[in-house]
């Protein structure tokens, strides 16, 4: 890979296709087996398939578009720079995952110690950022379930979630990972996984419980296997 150039122009990438598990196991053995071996495809297939699943739980975690372009930039740099440490014992979307889960942590310990205290300035003019190139990420099963106030609620009601148990609601019922890849991604046991979504379920619960007594036809409907809702009341 000497003198070769890691690119994120990202434009006219598409989401990844629903795989079956056999299929997407052997998309990323042949992913990693090519970025071992410095081929550029390789670093072109795994960005079709991961950036735009790694820029949506980024920004659900930082809830900042501008941010959350630097920090999947970061991420994509360390899968690139460690790919020769990745041994195949979790799958590599968990392993990227558990990558952009920390950066994210990181990038927001560090924006809580120092980035209030700074003036922002206004990039160059005819400048483009990786946010300018990103495609719209389209609707997540999230996005279609809720319309914009429902989601708008929940979004408020999110944000204001203990990171920790944010992180874990989001991997289940938003990324609608299983228990168990979310402790990979998180580096915790199988109980603690399913703790943090109690808790956090319980505490978006109690937050939107009383906006939802103030919202006509509304009511708050506890997570099902994967995903969160709202749903209306008849009268």
């Amino acid at each position: 890979m000497a003198g070769s150039t890691i690119g994120f122009d990202l434009e006219g990438c598409i989401g990844p296709l629903a795989l079956s598990a056999p299929e997407a196991a052997a998309g990323d053995d042949a992913i990693v087996k090519g970025l071992k071996a410095g081929e550029e495809a390789a670093y072109e297939t795994l960005l079709a398939t991961f950036q735009q699943p790694v820029y949506s739980l980024v920004y659900r975690l930082l809830n900042d578009p501008g941010d959350s372009c630097d920090v999947v930039q970061e991420v994509f740099l360390k899968v690139f720079r460690n790919i020769d440490s990745f041994r195949g014992q979790s799958s590599l979307k968990t392993w990227i995952y558990r990558i952009a889960v920390n950066e994210a942590y990181n990038h927001r310990r560090w924006f809580v110690r120092h980035k209030k205290q700074e003036v922002g300035i206004q990039g160059e003019e005819d400048c483009r950022s990786y946010q300018d190139i990103l495609p719209d990420p389209g609707l997540s099963p999230f996005e279609v379930a809720l319309d914009h106030e429902h989601h708008r609620l929940i979004g408020e009601a999110l944000e204001k979630l203990n990171p920790v148990f944010r992180a874990a609601v989001i991997l289940r019922d938003v990324e609608d990972l299983s228990y168990e890849e979310i402790a990979e991604v998180l580096h915790v046991s199988l109980g603690t996984v399913k703790s943090r979504i109690l808790r956090g379920r319980e505490s978006l619960r109690k937050m939107l419980a009383e906006r939802l007594e103030t919202a006509p036809g509304a009511s708050w409907v506890p997570p099902r296997a994967g995903g969160m809702e709202l749903e209306s009341v008849e009268s």
